[in-house]
């Protein structure tokens, strides 16, 4: 009798997926446009002066005011399609391509429900995921549960993706940090309209991947409870790009050879270490500990060749209260099987939160 190890099997799995599609020459790797000159120093500058007021959570979300259309409507529900100026500062906005000044969002809510009885969850994007199909197929059964699925476009994503770059491959080091920088801007934006625009009961933001990433540093810095659901996710990009199988996918000889041209011959060692630096700002433990830290709910693959477990682990312990769910897979196998998993987690996040009008009583 023959047994298999099916951990082994997931974790090859992923490694396969990764050598066809980051190992080949398919596509371009990440980063093949270098680190991004002035603007990845204006990014850096930036984001390290944010600590001081990210300790005390200063940094309250941009009103925005999207222009909706109604994309479908059933019985039971209503998909609408909004469109609103991106919420960052006039800094970032001038160091992002033209093509990403727009954002685009796609709402799917219950009909029939009372706006302070219902609660919402905004999807944000994991690496590749160009469209809102597969984030409103994640969030479509839970219309049930009377929990709408808002669906963030990412900057560099879908109609948002610069005219240069192909596929998700990021062309500069700086982009990556752009990306998210502006998707934090817009998620945060986007649930303070839910809650003073529409009246939302309660609120939530989940992401798969770079998704749960940019989702745990919302939940963290937004002024009041939101559910934070980080899916199959790291506790900083360091660990996907200097890590996991991405660091296969990156442009590491184009990147050392312009640090040589700007300062003398580098090893590549010394290469990853200016990218560990880097990606360091990305480390969502410096970040502070999301309002109700109970209501955060990380879901990670036991046999993920993307995310180490200790990476899920460190977010966990910097988060006192926070809980971790294990599913059984790989990173591409669980991101296919267990969608199930995900939606549990979004439902008892938000069962760990006060209704609106309950919470200021």
């Amino acid at each position: 009798m023959v047994t298999v190890n099916l951990g082994l099997l997931h974790y090859v799995v992923d490694h396969v997926y990764g050598a066809l599609m980051h190992r080949s020459k398919i596509s371009p790797p990440f980063f093949s446009g270098g680190w991004g000159g002035s603007k990845l120093e204006l990014l850096e500058r930036m984001i390290t002066q944010l600590f001081p007021d990210m300790a005390g959570q200063n940094w309250p979300p941009t009103s925005i005011q999207p222009i909706w259309k109604t994309v479908w409507e059933s019985r039971t529900a209503c998909l609408r399609e909004g469109v609103f100026r991106t919420s960052c500062d006039e800094q970032l906005l001038s160091a992002l391509p033209p093509e990403c000044h727009n954002a685009r969002v796609a709402f799917l809510t219950p009909k029939g429900v009372p706006s302070h009885r219902m609660a919402c969850v905004v999807h944000l994007a994991g690496t590749g995921d160009h469209t809102f199909e597969r984030r409103l197929r994640l969030g479509g059964p839970l219309l049930k549960e009377n929990i709408a699925t808002m669906v963030l476009e990412s900057p560099f994503y879908g109609q948002r993706r610069p005219s240069l770059q192909r596929g998700a491959r990021l062309l500069c080091v700086s982009d990556l940090l752009l990306l998210g920088s502006a998707t934090i801007g817009e998620a945060r934006s986007l649930l303070h309209w839910l809650d003073s625009e529409e009246g939302i009961g309660k609120m939530g933001v989940c992401g798969l991947s770079m998704g749960g990433v940019h989702a745990a540093m919302v939940g963290s810095l937004h002024p009041t409870p939101v559910a934070t659901l980080p899916f199959l996710s790291p506790h900083s990009a360091v660990v996907a790009f200097c890590e996991g199988i991405l660091k296969h996918a990156t442009a590491w000889e184009a990147l050392r050879e312009e640090l040589a041209a700007q300062h003398a011959a580098m090893t590549l060692e010394e290469v990853k270490e200016r990218m560990r630096n880097v990606l360091s700002h990305t480390d969502v433990t410096r970040f502070p500990i999301p309002k109700n830290p109970n209501a955060v709910i990380f879901v990670a693959a036991t046999d993920d060749g993307y995310i180490p477990k200790h990476s899920v682990l460190e977010l966990q312990k910097a988060w006192p209260g926070s809980e971790v769910r294990w599913v059984t897979g790989g990173h591409v196998s669980s991101f296919l099987l267990h969608n199930n998993e995900f939606r549990r987690a979004i439902v008892d996040g938000l069962n760990r939160l006060q209704w609106k009008d309950e919470s200021s009583l």
